[in-house]
């Protein structure tokens, strides 16, 4: 293959990456083209010939009814064999259930992909009012929601340094995910151990997390609480603080034991 013909290949597997990552972040509801093409930065046209031809090959299918792009079963196949390395949902899901009832929140567990995370579970607290920002399937840029923040804050100086300086953030978030201001509330999420989002998403709707670390002691999945701002006062969040370290750090220790260090 020529050298042009690689960088077309490479290429075109980014684009079909990011179609895939697109619908995933909308399940189940799913995406029409046009959607697909403007998250995944694509015209029209390329986004729909990607498109068919993931579904072509199980990859996604297409809801007669609403024309809505969704996940395919070769995605589930592959999936399924690809959690009896990977998943951890299952060893994450005692400490979700504990938060939730322990705070009455919504409780959360999200994995980082690259740049960023994904939310594998959702446990419902006690509390009537919630917010829905998260839930299982979505997506944010790391520095972004508070699992985002706490995994973000804990990476190397120098993977910090690399992703502030090339994250564009501002023109889906606002102002207050520009370089600065980000960077504050990372230094502010070592300093305490755990992340806080208030309300810069949805306003109303504030978060908290805690970075879980690998066996090599990267973060690399989070705990989180969500809920309206009147329930992550001051005088609790040091409390809400504390419950999120804990169970961070017991399942820190039950994904260690269970894939030791390579």
């Amino acid at each position: 293959m020529s050298m042009t013909g690689e960088v077309a290949g490479t290429q075109l597997l980014g684009r079909a990456a990011a179609a895939l990552r697109a619908v995933s972040g909308m399940m189940p509801r799913g995406l029409t083209t046009a959607e697909v093409a403007e998250r995944a930065a694509l015209s029209r046209p390329t986004a729909y010939r990607i498109l068919a031809a993931l579904a072509a090959n199980g990859f996604l299918d297409r809801d007669a009814r609403t024309a809505r792009w969704v996940l395919g079963p070769e995605l589930y196949l592959m999936g399924a064999v690809a959690a009896e390395r990977y998943d951890v949902t299952e060893l994450a899901r005692e400490s979700v259930r504990e938060l939730a009832a322990r705070t009455g929140e919504s409780a959360f567990f999200s994995a980082r992909r690259g740049n960023e995370t994904v939310c594998l579970l959702r446990e419902e607290g006690s509390f009537p009012i919630r917010s829905f920002v998260l839930y299982e399937g979505v997506r944010f840029p790391l520095g972004v929601a508070s699992a985002g923040l706490a995994i973000l804050a804990f990476l190397d100086d120098q993977a910090i340094d690399e992703y502030l300086a090339n994250a564009d953030l501002v023109a889906r978030f606002g102002e207050q995910h520009a370089a600065a201001p980000l960077a504050a509330r990372l230094r502010q999420t070592r300093r305490a151990g755990y992340a806080v989002n208030p309300g810069l998403i949805v306003e109303g709707s504030w978060g908290m997390g805690a970075a879980v670390f690998d066996a090599g002691g990267a973060p690399e999945w989070a705990l989180s609480l969500t809920g309206i701002q009147p329930r992550f006062g001051a005088d609790r969040r040091p409390e809400l603080g504390r419950l999120l370290m804990e169970q961070a750090h017991a399942l820190s220790q039950r994904i260690q034991r269970a894939q030791p260090a390579r």
